[in-house]
């Protein structure tokens, strides 16, 4: 439950994009990101295998790793920077555990 000025500012704080100053949730592609979304869909949609399946699961989760530590780095706010972690972390595990 917002309880007035005091989420508010919390929300402006994790929102506000440190260069521009206007919020930002989501914010068009970047290449690396750009690169996994196509690198995912040709995996969904062609289901490679052999070498060309194995090729394709380096590019993207090398794509994913590569936006997700961009975020955690260069991440114009908090929350930007969250998302970024909570993927790497998540890319990381599920490698792991594989």
């Amino acid at each position: 439950m917002l309880g007035g000025d005091h989420d508010a500012t919390m929300l402006e704080w994790a929102f506000r994009n440190r260069r521009t100053g206007r919020i930002t949730i989501g914010q068009m592609p970047n290449v690396a990101l750009g690169l996994f979304l196509v690198a995912s869909l040709a995996r969904w949609w062609l289901r490679p295998s052999g070498g060309f399946g194995r090729a394709l699961n380096v590019v993207t989760i090398s794509a994913l790793v590569v936006w997700a530590a961009d975020e955690v780095v260069r991440g114009v706010n908090p929350w930007r920077r969250f998302l970024g972690g909570s993927v790497l972390t998540w890319t990381v595990v599920r490698l792991a555990v594989r």
